[in-house]
């Protein structure tokens, strides 16, 4: 699973008709203590996530595992709006 803050969205008019319907964030995975760590990805929202909102995403074979996505052609999914994350002697990061 991946940490990851959602930063922005996708509009796409065209796309595979299995993703119609679907919405798509951009997120941007994080370290253990809250920052940014890694690129940015795009990442189908499963679970009404928005903008600013701390995510879990899964990725590869384990995103098509998330509801109603079973054979859909992703490679990311939001599975979980996080609401804290207690990290006990890891320190921030400067």
């Amino acid at each position: 699973m991946i940490l990851a803050k959602v930063v922005g969205t996708v509009v796409a008019t065209r796309k595979d008709e299995r993703l119609v319907a679907s919405k798509l964030l951009v997120a941007r995975p994080l370290d253990a203590s809250g920052q940014p760590d890694g690129n940015y990805l795009v990442a189908v929202d499963t679970v009404n996530a928005g903008l600013g909102d701390t995510v879990l995403i899964v990725s590869g074979s384990s995103a098509r595992m998330a509801e109603g996505y079973k054979d859909s052609p992703i490679d990311a999914a939001i599975i979980g709006v996080i609401d804290q994350i207690d990290t006990p002697g890891i320190p921030p990061r400067k």
